[in-house]
């Protein structure tokens, strides 16, 4: 065997078993999800198929313990979050970017800081000020945070963007008479659709796997995220793990489908970044 097929065979056989490592957890989950208390604590069958297919985890968790109302409910923060964080963050990276005025740089070094600051240390904070306002316990008691808490990140996914962008582009649009509003979003946004979507998938993960927040400014389960609902169903004397695991198993796919919708924006990102930077 040549030295390039050694090498070549190398690398396949890494990226199999990396491939392995990845995938693995979610297998056992989905295995994990269909089992009895029982068949989960044996230790002959840990990470084995199920003996017995218990189909009905799925439809005790969707229909019994209210998952469905906590999926929708962590739907809607995530798709509010991502569409309101993205659009008021593309608007401010473009001004800080492609911009002259005055305190560009302070508003800069604003969201940096806000990348910075542990997202625990502003948990006192909040929970009085929503509380004083009234808000805390409903939508928009935990839409506010989440959207202030993406946008930081989004502005800087979307900067490295603007930055690689000609200004000819926006000089020959001026010329031709489009106003700012028109160049932004009809010519601007277009063409950092890699940056929004990988700024977009930041976004709705973070929203779609937070714990802390709704947990601590929530009372009532209408207004319950997935996390949290998926966490109540732990019992005080027995806790039945498979629906559990069924649970998080119906968390996981929006995920998984959202990257795959999004995966070819998100590696023309990496490649833009290569080219660009």
């Amino acid at each position: 065997m040549s030295a390039m097929k050694l090498k070549k065979t190398l690398i396949y056989l890494f990226l199999a078993v990396f491939t392995f490592i990845q995938i693995f957890p979610f297998y056992w989950l989905v295995t994990f999800s269909f089992k009895s208390n029982t068949e989960i604590f044996d230790s002959n069958n840990l990470v084995g198929l199920p003996k017995v297919w218990h189909l009905e985890n799925y439809s005790k968790a969707l229909m019994g313990g209210e998952i469905l109302r906590y999926l929708l409910n962590s739907v809607f923060y995530a798709a509010v979050t991502v569409v309101v964080s993205t659009l008021l963050a593309s608007m401010v990276a473009y001004a800080i970017n492609r911009m002259y005025w005055k305190a560009k740089g302070i508003v800069a070094a604003i969201f940096s800081l806000g990348i910075m600051i542990p997202v625990q240390a502003t948990l006192l904070p909040l929970f009085q000020g929503l509380d004083r306002l009234g808000i805390r316990g409903g939508y928009l008691g935990l839409m506010l945070p989440y959207i202030t808490f993406a946008m930081p990140m989004t502005v800087m996914i979307l900067s490295g963007f603007f930055k690689a962008l000609p200004r000819e582009i926006e000089e020959a649009a001026c010329i031709d008479g489009c106003n700012i509003f028109n160049m932004f979003f009809r010519i601007i946004l277009p063409m950092i659709r890699p940056g929004i979507a990988t700024s977009c998938i930041f976004a709705f993960l973070n929203t779609w796997n937070e714990l802390l927040f709704a947990n601590t400014f929530v009372d009532s389960s209408q207004y319950k995220t997935l996390p949290v609902g998926i966490m109540s169903f732990v019992g005080e004397h027995s806790t039945n793990w498979g629906i559990i695991g069924a649970g998080m198993v119906i968390a996981t796919l929006p995920t998984v489908v959202i990257y795959l919708l999004l995966s070819k924006q998100v590696q023309e990102s990496f490649t833009v970044g290569a080219v660009k930077g």
